[in-house]
């Protein structure tokens, strides 16, 4: 892919550039843009001719950065590119997001295309995605080490009031938030006994594993999660072991996360009555 300013700039005169396009060797792909060797474009040589058509600093972003990166999908045909102005641009079939402010540390390239970096990928898509699509994002840049969620929530902090940041700082904050042993214990007994339970027992070992709490009148354990990100596979392996265990002895298992126990208690408290009711 190059533009005319590219050819111009090897030697190539305008006659020489219009002899090249009758002759098939340079297909137009847009005004001053130019395919070679062949007019059919690959994701990649589409993503990369809407960002040159948007001109200097313009760097693909948002659903198109997010497919790229492979953690998304872009919406249908159209090509999101960031410029680094305050501009009325419009091409057709790109999406131009003026935004002056973008940071020379948010751009970087990848299979020589100019791209936000996967941090500012996600805080785009946290200003158009749902909860749950924007969770799969996150997880998925973990998955292919492009951020992991605890670099990620920290780096948060160095992008002010962005569109974005608050979203996913908030889902971050949901599912990494963690109690300490003592205050999961104090805030947690009140739920059990509003649910209508008796005091659990607390890290009562139970066929061979540790359980936060343990109801045995009712063959219930109650398991609690905090900094889900950060277990590894190993730790998870030993969980769902651990609960086939107890499930196969006929004891019931729930989990709930430490953030729906500190900020959800009645979402908690309802789970447990209903589980009271059919004890």
């Amino acid at each position: 892919m190059l533009t005319r300013s590219d050819l111009l700039g090897l030697g190539f005169s305008k006659i020489a550039i219009e002899h090249r396009v009758a002759t098939g060797r340079l297909h137009p792909i847009a005004r001053g843009i130019y395919a070679v060797g062949r007019a059919e474009l690959t994701p990649h040589g589409r993503w990369m001719a809407a960002v040159l058509a948007c001109g200097d600093g313009a760097a693909l972003s948002h659903s198109s950065a997010a497919q790229l990166w492979g953690i998304g999908h872009e919406e249908g045909k159209r090509i999101d590119v960031t410029i680094r102005r305050r501009s009325g641009l419009e091409r057709p079939g790109i999406r131009v997001h003026a935004r002056a402010s973008l940071s020379k540390r948010s751009v970087v390239r990848r299979f020589g295309i100019p791209v936000t970096h996967p941090i500012q990928t996600l805080i785009d898509l946290a200003t158009e995605l749902k909860p749950l699509r924007l969770e799969r994002a996150v997880n998925e840049a973990d998955k292919l080490d492009l951020v992991d969620p605890e670099t990620l929530r920290k780096a948060l902090d160095g992008y002010g009031g962005l569109p974005g940041v608050r979203t996913l700082r908030t889902m971050l904050d949901r599912h990494t938030f963690r109690l300490s042993d003592s205050d999961l214990e104090i805030l947690f007994r009140p739920l059990a006994l509003a649910a209508g339970f008796p005091l659990p027992l607390s890290k009562h070992w139970v066929l061979g594993y540790e359980t936060d709490f343990f109801f045995p009148d009712h063959d219930l354990i109650v398991e609690t999660d905090g900094l889900r990100y950060h277990r590894t596979a190993a730790q998870q392996a030993r969980a769902v072991k651990r609960d086939q265990k107890h499930v196969a002895a006929g004891l019931r298992v729930l989990r709930f996360t430490h953030w729906q126990i500190a900020h959800a208690a009645d979402e908690v408290t309802g789970v447990l009555r209903q589980v009271r009711t059919i004890s």
